[in-house]
């Protein structure tokens, strides 16, 4: 009886879930009742599966609004009716325009309009899937209406938003939050009735007992209505099947192409070669995998005659198909990877391909699938409201000023004023909006490519990049069989392609290595003293500073060790005790021996400890005698990701009792068994960093042999870990020379030549993205700028723009001094500057004027360049107001292992870290005044007692300590040191010098 249900998918309105909603109505005793979310029918699919567990009968629909103004309800008939009722609301999305009063013909759907409305748009003549609903407040009204005779289109119409009081409330603060308005404000007709909630059906009978026939109506639809969606272990891959005309061509061209390219990988492939390739081409056809692996090849194919780069992740890489027709990068059979990590007989997913792609790639290679293939969306996901957001809305709901809902942020207590009980309100309800969905966003990499068109499972929306985004997330995606294509944005990328290009113009006689041909750079010595000594600034995935320590400690001297070090530097294997064991195994030959004989026999590349995902499959394979795919459900289960507990529990049991077969003790057996749990939910598939350990390693070659073009492209992409600064701070220790934007030799971006680095305009944050077009263009078209005058004449600016490329000393080629040259702005511009011509026949020459002398400081322009680039130029350690007070470098620390030292450094970054007991402590890695880097450790009294959040020159004292070859101080004091004024702001001149 209930055909207008909400959840909390209704969003900013709603205010419980689409399960929720089912359990009230099983606890009423309801077995079928209708979803009608507004506008929206994004918990449509889940709730048709949660429904199929309860053994209830779920029925789909749209609540369709103007904003709260309802027009009407559509109630799927079947599966066409929900696709014709997606198609409705995807048109409106899509072009934000508004529903009209009246439905469109949608045949499979049932119409029903609410009385208020019916009366109002004069409908007295009704289809056969047309209804008119009657609310229990228009029950009065009905026999005084036209309705009245018309029995059989009536139906009731009971909406159920609420399940009490705080629901109501929770909705009325949705709404303020909605309409960014105070709650005193809310108009009523933006709530909903404060009756919207699920009666028992026996008090809705007795309600509506004068009109048997809206009681029988209503049965008869809701009876009427089947959309049929299978899930979980019965659901239907439903992503495109045929990437040709049929299977079998499918299968015959993926064949061929892996054996016309093999010869490409292997240039004598080995009859292990030949027998993997035929065993994977196997399981690939019989699994029905054949179009996913075509689609990604079509996909790379593009972007490879776009000359894209790209690189193949994720467990795609146990594939030796995938290897050779150039989806991966990586050699499975080099690395002894798995084939059943990716494809095996108890998987009913596709595999899984990540594919990065440059930030700047992604957008047109998103396009071409869009283009290429029919079906196609992205994947939504559902930003959430989260605690403290929720606390800051609903303080401006209730009027509560900031500074009181900040000092109740950070625990403070407030004092007793006008705001606390409103405060105790905020508190109550943001515990209960925390989790609803908030706004319906874009997953950060997902596409999905569906063999029936994206309406027959959803609505869409469209968000500013102009490609339709479906209205669920992709848990509920793969439970219906659609599964996302990982199409990923990265910098890394975009590094590399931007530093070769760099290389063309700054050194066109350079003999460069093919990017590709990672085999020379894994045995270049030089590069791998790179890794060796943490010397990674700039390169993908190596850089940070705990990346940093780990190759010190580990001595990483290859592509096997910085595979190795990609997996142990995650949680898995951190916290499970592993990573230190790792690194002291690799150290100390001695220490391998302590490992079980079986278990160092299984893992003898990593001395018998689990580093990889593979692991676990190598032990539950190996040492329990599970089989490789029994295995993978296994590693799958710990991860969360197999959804019968019943079949996992079966492996789980099988494991233990193969171990006490094979002889093993009960100790052994669970500490083994413990390991794989702390482990398998966090580490990385070995593929996986052995794909990054490609990337880095074509970072590290382009570093060492072409550091500046290097450091380039890295300032252009936006850096990576660290600032700018450091990056600049970089390309000076690599003996470039970086210099401040200016007018003649600064492009856009960064740029260099030979081995002066230009920052780019760009990097004027203030500066205007047209005015920098304008100057680089009137230079490329006419030469460089003669001078002031010459630039005053050729491009349209007014002062304030004027004012920044002065100030950050743009006009230097001039030789006249800036702050002469901001006086001559402010006299010479002409104030019709703007409205001028860009060319005129005669000019008007400018007038000159007798300008004094000034004092000026160097300091100055450190602070200049601090507010318009975000960092100076100069050392910050020359911009210190006292002396240093300690000399001592980092280059020392070697010679002073266990002894207390004072040192002083520039703060570079800082990362602070939970301890066990929920203190906070903090790593910190600072820059010394003649350029090294060191690190430091705070341990939470100090963490606490000394703040380091701040960036700036630092004198801390402690003691050195080496763990393994990597020397950090264990910090007891810290003071920030003092820099000088901004003079202009002053009245004391400090190292000031006559112009």
């Amino acid at each position: 009886m209930y055909i207008n249900c909400h959840s909390y998918y209704s969003l900013r309105y709603g205010t419980f879930s689409e399960v929720t909603l089912l359990e009230i109505a099983m606890q009423n005793g309801i077995t079928k009742l209708a979803l009608t979310d507004i506008n929206s029918t994004s918990a449509c699919l889940n709730f048709i599966k949660e429904a199929q567990e309860k053994k209830m009968h779920a029925v789909v629909g749209v609540d369709i609004r103007n904003g709260i103004d309802q027009k009407y309800i559509v109630l799927a008939k079947n599966n066409e009716g929900f696709q014709e009722l997606n198609q409705h609301v995807t048109f409106h999305l899509h072009n934000h325009s508004e529903f009209s009063s009246i439905a469109p013909s949608l045949p499979n759907c049932y119409i029903i309009y609410p009385f208020e409305k019916a009366m109002e748009e004069r409908l007295y003549r009704f289809s056969e899937n047309e209804f008119v609903g009657i609310s229990p407040k228009d029950l009065n009204r009905l026999p005084f209406s036209p309705f009245a005779d018309l029995k059989k289109h009536l139906v009731i119409q009971k909406a159920v938003t609420f399940r009490n009081k705080s629901d109501f409330n929770a909705h009325r603060l949705l709404r303020t939050i909605d309409l960014n308005t105070l709650l005193s404000k809310l108009p009523k007709s933006e709530q909903a009735d404060p009756n919207d909630i699920l009666l028992p059906p026996e008090i809705l009978r007795v309600m509506y007992q004068d009109y048997p026939e809206l009681l029988f109506n209503t049965d008869t639809i809701l009876k009427s209505c089947q959309v049929d969606f299978y899930f979980e272990e019965h659901r239907v891959n439903q992503n495109q099947i045929i990437y040709g005309k049929n299977k079998q061509e499918d299968a015959k061209q993926l064949e061929e192409l892996c054996y016309a390219k093999i010869k490409e990988r292997y240039r004598n492939p080995s009859i292990e070669v030949y027998e993997r390739v035929e065993k994977e081409l196997a399981a690939i056809k019989e699994m029905n995998f054949v179009s996913y692996f075509l689609i990604n090849h079509d996909i790379l194919e593009y972007a490879r005659s776009k000359n894209y780069p790209y690189i193949g992740r994720g467990s795609g890489a146990n594939s030796v198909v995938a290897y050779i027709i150039g989806i991966t990068n990586v050699d499975p059979i080099e690395l002894d990877l798995y084939f059943e990590r990716f494809i095996n007989e108890y998987r009913s997913s596709p595999p899984d391909f990540d594919i990065d792609f440059s930030w700047k790639d992604r957008d047109d290679i998103t396009d071409y699938i869009f283009r290429r293939f029919k079906n196609t969306a992205l994947m939504g996901t559902y930003v959430t409201f989260q605690y403290r957001a929720v606390i800051r809305e609903l303080g401006k709901v209730f009027g509560i000023p900031k500074y009181e809902i900040d000092h109740h942020l950070k625990g403070f207590k407030v004092k007793k004023s006008a705001s606390s009980d409103y405060l105790k309100l905020v508190e109550k309800y943001a515990h209960y909006i925390h989790g609803f969905p908030n706004y319906l966003s874009v997953h950060s990499g997902g596409i999905i490519i569906t063999q029936k068109p994206i309406s027959y499972y959803t609505s869409t929306f469209m968000p500013p990049k102009g490609f339709q985004t479906v209205q669920f997330n992709m848990n509920i995606a793969e439970e219906v069989g659609i599964f996302k294509f990982d199409i990923l944005a990265q910098r890394g990328l975009s590094k590399i392609k931007d530093t070769l290009e760099i290389i063309s113009y700054n050194q066109p006689d350079a003999k460069v290595i093919n990017i590709d041909d990672t085999e020379v750079f894994k045995k270049d010595p030089k590069i791998n003293k790179l890794l060796n000594t943490g010397d990674c600034m700039g390169v993908f995935y190596v850089e940070s500073p705990a990346m940093r320590t780990l190759m010190t400690k580990l001595k990483t001297n290859n592509y096997l060790n910085l595979v190795a070090a990609s997996s142990i530097i995650r949680p898995g294997v951190s916290n499970g005790g592993m990573k230190n064991e790792f690194i002291l195994r690799h150290r100390i030959p001695e220490k391998r021996k302590e490992a079980h004989p079986v278990l160092l026999d299984i893992m003898e590349d990593t001395y018998g400890v689990m580093v990889y995902q593979e692991d676990v499959l190598k032990v539950a394979h190996k040492f329990a005698g599970l089989s490789l795919a029994e295995a993978d459900i296994l590693r799958r289960g710990m991860r969360g990701k197999v959804k019968s507990k019943g079949q996992f529990e079966q492996v789980e049991k099988k494991f233990i009792s193969n171990c006490l077969s094979k002889g093993y003790s009960k100790e052994l057996t669970i500490e083994v068994w413990e390991q794989i749990k702390a482990f398998a939910g966090y580490a990385f598939a070995k593929g996986h960093s052995a794909s990054y350990a490609v990337e880095s390693y074509q970072s590290l070659y382009l570093k060492r042999y072409f550091p500046l073009e290097f450091m380039t492209a890295v300032l252009n992409n936006g850096g990576g870990f660290y600032n700018i600064e450091t990056y600049v701070h970089e390309i000076k220790a690599k003996g470039g020379f970086v210099e401040p934007p200016c007018i003649n030799y600064s492009d856009h971006g960064n740029s260099i030549k030979e081995k002066t680095v230009y920052l780019g305009l760009g990097m004027l944050k203030a500066l205007d993205f047209k005015i920098s077009q304008a100057i680089l263009n009137e230079r490329g078209l006419y030469g460089k700028f003669e001078c002031f005058d010459n630039f005053l004449d050729r491009v349209r600016i007014g002062i304030e723009q004027l004012l920044i490329l002065i100030r950050i000393d743009a006009f230097r080629f001039t030789g006249i001094d800036k702050h002469k040259l901001l006086w001559e702005a402010y006299l010479k511009l002409d104030k019709s500057n703007s409205d001028k011509q860009h060319l005129v026949l005669f000019k008007e020459k400018k007038r000159s004027f007798k300008i004094p002398n000034f004092y000026t400081e160097t300091i100055i322009d450190a602070y200049d360049q601090l507010e318009l680039l975000g960092f100076t130029l100069c050392s910050t350690f020359d911009l210190l107001a006292e002396p240093l007070p300690s000399k001592f470098i980092a280059n020392n620390l070697k010679h002073c292992i266990n002894k207390q030292i004072s040192i002083c450094g520039k703060l570079v970054t800082a990362k602070g870290t939970p301890t066990k007991d929920k203190r906070l402590m903090h790593f910190g890695t600072f820059i010394d005044s003649e350029g090294t880097f060191f690190d430091t450790v705070h341990f939470p009294l100090i963490a606490e007692k000394y703040d380091i959040r701040s960036n700036g020159i630092y004198h801390l004292r402690g003691k050195v300590v080496d763990d393994l070859g990597c020397l950090s101080i264990i910090v007891d004091y810290l003071e920030r040191l003092t820099i000088l004024p901004d003079p202009r702001f002053t009245k004391v001149n400090i190292n000031s010098k006559l112009i």
